[in-house]
């Protein structure tokens, strides 16, 4: 691995860990060259292509994914750890389905599933971008959906 510091061409391994549940590896490194030490993360590369709406292919990128997760979760006390682990574990669904391209459309229906059931202001807000709405009604639609979708028993909605 270069030195990201001063270019050198190899640099030397001083610890590694297990990150993400054992999904990646965390190499802690030192460049016998200028002894500056420096963090590499390693993972297994899946090649899956997104396919979207109009047909267009893009590599699957998992921080896309979460980036935009977060935007809907602006502002509603929610964890980055929170959303970076709902997107590994829309990452890992995705693989688990053994196919070389999935419709983007997947990718949006596992992360509105999780966002439903972490916080259903975060949920609407996603919904009303992937799922467009052109009006309030649509909006509106989608809430009176989700109120009716959460049983009545649960005392923190009394």
């Amino acid at each position: 691995m270069r030195c990201p510091f001063c270019g050198y061409k190899d640099s030397r391994v001083i610890d590694s860990r297990d990150i993400e549940a054992g999904e990646s590896i965390r190499r802690r490194r030192e460049c016998p060259e200028c002894g500056q030490r420096f963090s590499t993360y390693e993972r297994v590369a899946l090649s899956l292509q997104v396919v979207k709406r109009d047909g267009r292919r893009e590599e699957f990128d998992r921080g896309k994914l979460v980036n935009n997760m977060w935007k809907a979760c602006e502002k509603r006390g929610l964890s980055v750890d929170t959303i970076e682990a709902i997107g590994r574990q829309i990452e890992r669904k995705v693989h688990r389905l053994g196919l070389s391209e999935v419709p983007s459309t997947v990718l949006g229906e596992y992360a509105m599933e999780a966002l439903r059931d972490l916080d259903e202001i975060a949920y609407i807000r996603f919904a009303s971008v992937y799922k467009a709405f052109a009006d309030l009604d649509d909006m509106r639609a989608e809430m009176e959906r989700l109120v009716a979708r959460a049983p009545s028993e649960d005392p923190s909605r009394a």
